[in-house]
């Protein structure tokens, strides 16, 4: 027993290292919340009784590869660039943007583009808009299209933020509205009046639920707390007796998870927990995948996996948060925002764990669960440190490509129906065979 308990210490001393430094980090570099932290277009509409205008917000890293060019190294350069582009990007943006009403599509003009740096690795070209509004008068409900990048960029998605609409049938400038556009709603018809709010509410679970479906890194760390969840630790992994046992520890762990990034998420979101750059977090975010790795391996926390989602769910939320964080809306429709992406993410998080869990829990009492949780778990060990290292340095080293074939869905459904069919058939032989390894009883 004393054996045992120093060699997992060298583990257990590095994982604490591992937790002290991004913790520190995060400490040290914290800051304002960006409003972009990601590459998705954005588009603003501002209505009156009489005109709708507003700008579109396209990403220059997206917008060169659609031009097939560089559009510069600096701001400076870029600025240029999109001068001389202005022609090509307006007409981009153009067969990407419609608005109007009751089928009749309204004419909209572009005008000059400007240059918004959120941070270091990441510009957008501002490009500003007039709808032209028949007869003067704005309706009810607008008709819009916003797809920019769908066709040419995998897992782009758009947000539009609405100010002013029509409350009891007269005009409110404070009536605010998001909607998310997505490649199977890229067009959509949106009411200015009494329901914007619940728009926004139902928008944002559309926002949270493809944030866990186009990000890879947030679905391996819950497979990673998966793998061991139908075992317990017990001198070795052992198979759990039951169902009902191994879906309680995969609960907790859920439920641990969802704790800790609903705490960050909400106070990050509201601008009341101050964030770091986003590199430091997608940083921690890959170091948690490694560490969850490292201790199906090593266990440091046996049997306390819950404690372990918990601390670096902290980290994930502030992973989450953001998407509406310094956007120009008030705290009701950021709140409104906030929770409608929460109980998106929770329907994500559980759509994983109802994929993943049934062939893990076919496959416990196997031969093949020892060898998969231990290759398993090193495959995601090395991808999320590789991972870590090209967050770091910003460097490309293909990892992402590797991970998104494989787990970004729906790729990720293909592959669950696979490892489940392989159980059943694996658990099947096993059990005519009689070899079958014993559950662990306390």
């Amino acid at each position: 027993m004393t054996r045992r308990r120093s060699r997992r210490r060298p583990l257990g001393l590095i994982l604490a290292i591992l937790l002290a430094g991004p913790i520190a980090l995060v400490a040290l570099t914290a800051g304002p919340a960006d409003a972009h932290t990601t590459e998705d277009p954005y588009l603003y509409l501002f209505v009156t009784e009489t005109t709708v205008d507003g700008r579109m917000e396209l990403s220059v890293a997206d917008l060169e590869r659609v031009l097939g060019r560089s559009l510069g190294s600096d701001d400076q350069a870029i600025k240029g660039e999109l001068d001389r582009s202005a022609a090509e990007i307006q007409a981009y943006a153009g067969q990407h943007l419609e608005i109007g009403a009751a089928g009749a599509k309204w004419i909209v003009a572009f005008g000059d583009i400007e240059l918004f740096r959120e941070r270091d690795d990441l510009a957008f070209a501002v490009i500003p808009y007039v709808a032209e509004v028949p007869n003067g008068q704005v309706p009810v409900t607008l008709d819009v299209r916003f797809d920019p990048f769908f066709d040419d960029i995998g897992g782009r998605d758009g947000l539009l933020l609405i100010t002013g609409g029509w409350t009891a049938g007269a005009y409110d400038r404070d009536a605010e509205a998001l909607v998310t556009f997505t490649d199977d709603r890229a067009a959509q018809t949106i009411g200015l009046g009494d329901r914007t709010q619940w728009q926004n509410f139902s928008s944002s679970i559309t926002l949270g639920i493809d944030h866990i479906r186009t990000g890879p890194d947030h679905i391996m760390f819950v497979i990673a707390l998966l793998l061991p969840s139908v075992l317990i630790f017990a001198h070795g992994w052992k198979p759990m007796p039951g169902f009902g046992g191994a879906l309680w520890r995969v609960l907790k762990i859920a439920t641990f998870f969802t704790l800790a990034h609903s705490i960050t998420f909400t106070l990050a979101g509201m601008g009341w927990l101050p964030l770091p750059p986003a590199k430091v977090v997608e940083s921690v975010i890959a170091l948690s995948i490694a560490a969850a790795a490292l201790h199906n391996l090593r266990p440091v926390l046996p049997n306390r996996e819950w404690a372990l989602s918990f601390v670096f769910g902290l980290f994930h939320g502030m992973g989450f948060a953001s998407l509406v964080a310094d956007l120009e809306v008030s705290r009701t429709s950021q709140l409104i925002s906030l929770l409608g992406r929460n109980v998106g993410i929770e329907i994500g998080q559980v759509v994983v764990i109802l994929v993943a869990f049934p062939s893990l829990f076919l496959l416990r009492r196997t031969s093949w669960y020892r060898p998969i949780l231990t290759i398993g778990s090193t495959v995601l060990a090395v991808l999320s440190v590789t991972w870590m290292i090209e967050r770091v340095f910003e460097v490309d080293l293909g990892t992402d490509r590797i991970v998104d074939s494989l787990v970004s869905l729906p790729q990720g459904y293909a592959v669950a129906a696979a490892l489940t069919a392989v159980a059943l058939g694996v658990r099947y032989l096993e059990d005519r065979r009689g070899e079958l390894q014993p559950v662990h009883r306390p």
